[in-house]
Parts: C-alpha cells; sequence; structure tokens
C-alpha cells in the first residue's frame, strides 16, 4: 500500500460533489492510486459513492447523511474524513478480481493493426492476449472499460473516420489502450477481435460485468467457441 497522499487536491463540482486529482496524465500507477483510494474510501465512509477515472476520483456525498453527523460539508471537512480512513486502513492490500475474457480474434482490422505493428496476426494476438489488464475506469457508454496494460507495440492512432456502428463485444484498440464495446456503438478504435460475453445488462447486479479496478485476462478461442458461447449467452453472433 502507498501512504496518504501529501497534496489532496479537492475540486467542487456540485451540491454534494467533490472532484479528488490525482494528476492530470493517462498513467498506469496514477490509476492504481486512484483505485486504492476509492477501496480505502468504500470501506470506512460509506455514505461516499466513488467513482473512479484515469487520474482522479469522483465523490458523491450523501448530503443528509453527512449532516447528521456533523454539519455542512466542506472541503476542509472532507479531507479529514479522508484522512481519517486512510489511517483505518493503512495495512489492508487491495486484492483486485480476476476476469478472463473469451476472444474470437478475427476483426476486421486485425490485418491493419498487424501491418501497422509490422508483425503477423499471430503475433499480435500473442501480444494482446498476453498482459493483465487493469479496467482503469468505465466511460463513453454504459459498461464500457477502459483498459490499461496494453503492449506498446500495438498502440495505434484512432481511425481518422470512425464507424458508425461497431458491434457488441468488439475488442478494440485506440491508442495505447484497449477497450470493449459493450452494445453495438459508434466508434473510432480498431476492431481486433470480439467477446461472446454480454458485458452489459440491466437485469444483472451489477450491471456491467466489468468494474473499474479489476484485473482482465484475454483468452483466445476459435469461431465455433466463440458461436457456441455467443448461443449460451443469447448473444447475436
Amino acid at each position: 500500500m502507498t501512504g496518504m497522499p501529501s497534496d489532496i487536491r479537492l475540486e467542487a463540482l456540485a451540491e454534494g460533489a467533490w472532484l479528488w486529482r490525482f494528476g492530470d496524465t493517462i498513467d498506469a500507477t496514477v490509476n492504481a492510486r486512484v483505485h486504492e483510494a476509492a477501496a480505502r474510501l468504500r470501506a470506512h465512509l460509506p455514505h461516499v459513492e466513488c467513482v473512479p477515472a484515469y487520474a482522479s476520483l469522483l465523490l458523491r456525498v450523501d448530503l443528509a447523511e453527512w449532516e447528521a453527523h456533523g454539519g455542512p460539508l466542506t472541503a476542509e471537512r472532507l479531507r479529514a474524513a479522508i484522512e481519517a480512513a486512510w489511517r483505518k486502513d493503512a495495512s489492508t492490500n487491495v486484492v483486485a478480481r480476476e476476469v478472463t475474457v473469451p476472444v474470437w480474434y478475427a476483426g476486421m482490422d486485425l490485418a491493419d493493426i498487424a501491418a501497422h505493428a509490422r508483425l503477423s496476426t499471430d503475433e499480435v494476438i500473442a501480444r494482446h492476449s498476453a498482459p493483465t489488464y487493469r479496467v482503469a475506469m468505465l466511460g463513453f457508454a454504459p459498461g464500457f472499460p477502459y483498459l490499461l496494460g496494453l503492449d506498446p507495440a500495438l498502440a495505434m492512432p484512432r481511425r481518422s473516420q470512425p464507424r458508425i456502428s461497431v458491434p457488441a463485444g468488439s475488442i478494440a484498440i485506440g491508442g495505447l489502450q484497449t477497450g470493449i464495446y459493450p452494445q453495438a456503438l459508434p466508434g473510432g478504435w480498431h476492431v481486433l477481435g470480439r467477446t461472446p460475453l454480454r458485458l452489459f445488462d440491466l437485469d444483472a447486479d451489477p450491471p456491467s460485468r466489468l468494474l473499474p479496478g479489476d484485473h482482465v485476462r484475454f483468452q483466445p478461442i476459435d469461431e465455433d467457441t466463440y458461436r457456441q458461447f455467443a448461443a449460451e449467452a443469447g448473444v447475436t453472433p
């Protein structure tokens, strides 16, 4: 565990909503601190909702609960509560959930990614499925995970012309990030495969299969296995 941040930078967004900034770049170390802070606050400040992003943590406060235990919310009181929560949990490790995502690597941009990286498609698949990724945040659309951990050799600029619709379950690369489209959506990332998993389901609890802070491994599968899993999940191939 890291020590207590020396400078808790809180920015008021709205009534009962504050932003705790850790930096201003996409960086795995900074993002790890965001998730560590979220875990500690969830454990000791249950009336504060934590929503992680790449380098910041949105804090949404139950004002009625807060005011019942000491009066109006201020940046000073929130900062003091964060510091107290940190001291309570100084020796606890944050254990990330491990999730395996099966992928049929036959995406419409796989050959372009291989050409850009000067690798064979088999090498692209091997490099993409080798790392353990972290869900840095959810955004863009409900259940869309932004994943950190991509092999730099596979990084690609976003498409100059976004597609009107990218199929649900598409695994794609944008810059140094990998993402998964939870439903058919417009998008400008490069698609290298597709998972049969349903990433977002309003009837599930929680609705999003992947959550911020999860660790993700991609497991290559063939077309037959993909279609079998898709049928079992009720997903249109």
